[in-house]
């Protein structure tokens, strides 16, 4: 099981800690060395090659090329609205994280 987003997510979480306590965020140890915007812009350009992919299938489809099956264009649509889905609640977990964190009394 690959925990490294987990663990990023707890350093990112250690580090707001550390600045709300009154440390510098420079002080606060780094996380495995990932960034988590950069783990999170990288899932964001999979799922968009995803979606691109398939939609470039789809019109290859459309416009008559013989190498190209519509089960291969189904699959591949349905890859990329999974992955969407998927990425969607990403978000909303985030959001539903950070606004627990907004809340917190201090």
């Amino acid at each position: 099981m690959d925990t490294r987003g987990i663990d990023q997510m707890l350093g990112e979480l250690r580090a707001s800690s550390q600045v709300a306590a009154g440390k510098t965020a420079q002080d606060a140890p780094a996380a495995g060395g990932v960034e988590f915007g950069a783990v999170l812009q990288n899932a964001l350009d999979q799922v968009s090659a995803a979606q691109k992919e398939a939609q470039g299938m789809a019109k290859d489809f459309s416009a008559g090329d013989p190498n190209v099956n519509i089960q291969d264009v189904m699959v591949n649509l349905q890859k990329a609205n999974l992955s969407f889905q998927q990425m969607v609640q990403v978000r909303n977990k985030l959001v539903t994280a950070y606004q627990d964190i907004m809340n917190m009394p201090v």
